[in-house]
């Protein structure tokens, strides 16, 4: 499969790191401080959303803004050795302009840049969820990137791990690629599916990118 796009989006945890394990590890350690039951807490959705939404499903709203901090806290405080690269991230990255591509994540951006910094990616382009007010499954952030980076949305491609990351990659109008590194493929709505990003190889040509995605 080739396409060709003028900016590639991409989605950070599960999709250019793992940071799955430290993700549960703090998560858990949250809501034991905070008295959240483990029934409460299996009924959230935690992957690809802002932590202030998840947070506000499950405290009260006075009590929102000092549990966001603390759940940054302890997962600032985890990204030393529990985060890695996934296979083909920093292969692909390296061969692509530094204009050519984004991240878009869900998390805060201390936590963010902590997560990329501790697996050696580099971005000039980075869209966290300090930079906007609805988080995925909204298509603000992905539409927020297109248009830091000078791009039309239909000329992009998402790649995510998350159904409400690709949600959001469909409602801003771009081509999605999602990858079964946190969901099976029958969780995945998307144009085409892999297991990571060393099934991507990308070619930059006079102000676009061709994409080559095994099959």
């Amino acid at each position: 499969m080739k396409i060709t796009a003028d900016a590639l989006l991409f989605d950070n945890d599960g999709t250019l790191v793992s940071s799955l394990e430290s993700v549960h590890r703090c998560w858990s350690r949250w809501a034991k401080e905070y008295g959240i039951t483990e029934q409460a807490f299996a009924r959230i959705e935690l992957h690809g959303r802002p932590a202030a939404e998840i947070v506000a499903d499950l405290v009260p709203a006075d009590r929102v803004p000092e549990a966001v901090a603390r759940i940054e806290h302890l997962e600032v405080e985890d990204v030393a050795g529990g985060v890695v690269p996934l296979p083909g991230t920093l292969a692909l990255l390296e061969s692509l302009p530094a204009e050519r591509w984004a991240v878009v994540t869900s998390a805060g951006r201390r936590l963010a840049e902590a997560r990329l910094d501790e697996a050696g990616i580099r971005t000039k382009n980075l869209i966290a969820a300090d930079d906007i007010s609805r988080g995925k499954p909204d298509p603000e952030p992905f539409l927020l990137a297109a248009e830091r980076l000078g791009v039309d949305p239909a000329r992009c491609v998402v790649f995510e791990d998350a159904p409400a990351g690709l949600t959001a990659g469909r409602a801003a109008g771009m081509v999605t690629v999602a990858l079964t590194t946190t969901h099976p493929a029958e969780e995945l709505s998307a144009d085409a599916v892999i297991t990571t990003l060393s099934e991507v190889s990308a070619q930059a040509t006079d102000g676009s990118v061709e994409i080559t995605i095994a099959e």
